[in-house]
């Protein structure tokens, strides 16, 4: 182990108000140690906290019987912080767990959990197929599961908070045969595990190494399977060194409690930008061969295929989607962008076509986009979502802005774009919302609210284009019941759409909807809409990895060195990472000077890095069979869509969102120049 990683993040954040020193005593804490006998059940040892009289900071770890091991644990209170040292050291071969206990002293009924970009205040959104409190009221998790290796705990009667984070070199990790039930690894693991319980109704935060999961592992989308306990092989003489750091805080709500850890988590883990030799031009260059690889001509409508597609063919098929996963307008618009400054008629020309059949036959009868089609079964979605349409719209109006700024109008679009526009304030509750699903005669489908943010984008939008207030008055309206129902109450939800839980893009199209706002208003009302950006940015944030996981020999993403910080993960439901960040990189960005944070900037920065890492070309094809077609569903962790696992992707992924994506990431500022000129 690198002895650097025992002393990071000892004293380097400075929160608002003083921590009060964590009463790290041995009735405050627990310890065990489970060994085992290949071929048969492990055995658990308790373990007795003996403090060492000539070093009051040292304890020896004690079974009462004789075990093939000696455990020791050195503690260290620095400014409120609590290190904590666990020194494992076989005298004979031995197969183990530690786990390890500390009471927060809060009655679990009073709190709130978090664990970084898997579990929010109680999960409760989720359904019970997925990790919630409908299952359990304590859960284990391996740490590879969350963007940062902590679980905290929010007292919110008495509005403080524990955290235990692990430090660690995170270079290993080995395969198991098995992944549920008592499995020994074939080698080497960093990843141990973390998470909290309930102690005869107190709020206990767990953890221990190598990993474990309880009640249940979460193996692949919505299904739950028995829990898992991994054992790591410790040679005769071999040690172990292991750390963790407790911390104590104030914060006067959940929000504020996310803003701290956040925090806290960059500075101890201090994600750097990642070294490729991918620039920005590169980017752009070889993912424009998807906009001409992919297009389809032979249907009514003229779209990249981008949806449902095989990593080992990227075949075509005649599924097109306007938004969510297929983007095919926003692609079209940025084929056509990217054509006209670098002189590429080819993508001028498909570009043009595409929208030309979207204009012709792209409407349902009402006057919606046909959000998804599948001419490969002669089937239209007659449900509509409020993202799809509101991403529609938005692609259309910064194609209809970028030809306008160069002398090139459309009168039948812009007319469809404001009736589209007038259609959306109809559908507009009295709270501000929009409902996620509807059909075409205007009925409800999903009243939810959590997509409403999309719906923000284009009603901004709109107003600057077609200087209508009524556009804006709408948007406003948005704001309030994202302040109201998401931001205040640190709620983000149902954003995604195929998923209905605690999501990542949840949070960071609020953020973009009130960035919005705040470009296009002024005074103490931009102010306010600044506050609540910042506020809904650390919850996107927090989706997002600071470190990297380590992945075994023999798993694809780990051979070719994938770097997982700077990627976010998604949702409760589906617990891979990907590329979504569409405009939040400049999001962070404008953050960053309005509030003078460098954080925001840098990590930024470590996104645009990161998010180049599986640019697919010749003799770099990552997986993927066609250069440009960049890779949606990265298996990071024991979690997968049925096919693959870790260190792999799903068999079937969606290209159309991810190059769109990645397209945003690389072209910056967008809406700074369309809404402040």
């Amino acid at each position: 182990m690198n002895l650097k990683y025992l002393f990071l993040g000892i004293a380097i954040v400075t929160f608002t108000v003083t921590a009060k020193a964590i009463d790290y005593v041995p009735q405050n804490t627990s310890a065990s140690i489970s060994l085992k006998v290949p071929g048969n059940i492990a055995k658990q040892y308790p373990l007795n906290m003996q403090k060492l009289h000539n070093d009051g900071s040292a304890y020896l770890l004690e079974a009462s019987e004789s075990i093939p091991l000696t455990i020791s644990q050195r503690v260290e209170n620095i400014d409120g912080k609590v290190n904590i040292k666990v020194c494992i050291t076989a005298l004979e071969d031995v197969y183990f767990n530690y786990n390890q206990q500390v009471s927060t002293g809060f009655r679990h009924d009073d709190c709130q959990f978090y664990m970084p970009g898997f579990w929010y205040r109680r999960n409760l959104r989720s359904p019970k197929e997925a990790p919630s409190f409908h299952t359990s009221d304590s859960w284990l998790v391996r740490e590879d599961r969350l963007s940062a290796p902590l679980t905290g705990i929010y007292c919110e009667k008495e509005k403080s908070y524990m955290t235990v984070n692990r430090l660690d070199a995170f270079t290993d990790d080995a395969l198991t045969t098995h992944r549920e039930g008592e499995v020994i690894l074939s080698g080497k693991t960093s990843i141990g595990f973390t998470g909290f319980e309930n102690k005869n109704g107190t709020a206990t935060l767990s953890f221990g190494f190598p990993y474990r999961e309880a009640p249940r592992t979460y193996i692949r989308k919505l299904t739950l399977a028995p829990e898992v306990e991994a054992f790591q092989f410790l040679k005769k003489g071999e040690t172990v060194l292991l750390t963790w750091v407790l911390a104590e805080n104030k914060a006067e709500d959940f929000s504020e409690f996310i803003q701290h850890a956040w925090e806290y988590c960059y500075d101890t883990y201090s994600p750097k930008p990642v070294e490729t030799p991918y620039s920005v031009a590169d980017m752009k260059e070889t993912m424009s061969a998807f906009f001409v690889n992919s297009l389809v001509e032979k249907y009514p409508l003229v779209f990249n295929s981008g949806i449902h597609l095989r990593t080992d063919e990227c075949h075509k098929n005649g599924q097109a989607e306007v938004g969510f996963i297929g983007r095919v307008l926003l692609n079209a618009f940025n084929a056509l962008e990217y054509g006209w400054e670098n002189n590429r008629e080819d993508l001028k020309n498909n570009s043009t076509k595409i929208f030309e059949s979207y204009l012709k036959n792209g409407f349902t009868p009402a006057g919606f986009f046909k959000e998804s089609v599948n001419f490969d079964r002669n089937t239209e979605d007659p449900v509509h979502s409020i993202r799809r349409q509101s991403e529609g719209i938005y692609a259309m109006l910064h194609y209809l802005a970028y030809e306008k700024e160069n002398g090139r109008r459309h009168p039948e679009w812009e007319q469809r774009m404001k009736t589209m526009l007038d259609m959306l304030l109809r559908l507009q509750n009295a709270d501000g919302s929009f409902p996620r699903k509807f059909n075409d005669d205007f009925t409800i489908v999903d009243k939810s609210g959590g997509s409403t943010p999309s719906a923000t984008l284009p009603l901004v939008m709109g107003y600057k284009y077609f200087k209508d207030k009524r556009y804006l008055e709408s948007a406003k309206r948005t704001a309030t019941y994202l302040e109201n129902e998401l931001i205040s109450k640190s709620d983000y939800f149902s954003s995604t759409l195929d998923a209905n839980c605690e999501d990542k893009e949840a949070s960071l199209y609020a953020a973009t909807a009130t960035y919005y706002l705040s470009l296009i208003t002024k005074g103490e009302e931009r102010r306010h809409y600044a506050d609540l950006t910042k506020k809904a940015a650390y919850f996107a944030l927090s989706w997002y990895y600071l470190w990297d996981v380590p992945f075994a020999q023999g798993q694809m993403l780990g051979d070719i060195g994938l770097k997982t910080r700077g990627w976010g993960n998604v949702s409760v439901e589906n617990n891979h990472i990907d590329v979504f960040v569409f405009e939040f990189a400049s999001v962070l960005q404008w953050l960053s000077k309005e509030y003078n944070e460098p954080r925001f900037s840098d990590f930024a920065e470590v996104i645009s890095t990161s998010m180049r890492q599986l640019l697919p070309h010749e003799g770099h094809l990552c997986g993927i069979s066609l250069t440009g077609y960049y890779p949606e569903v990265v298996q990071h962790t024991n979690w997968d869509y049925g096919k693959n696992g870790k260190g792999y992707y799903n068999d079937i992924f969606a290209p159309g969102w991810t190059v769109a994506s990645l397209w945003e990431l690389f072209t910056p500022g967008r809406a700074e120049e369309l809404l402040t000129k």
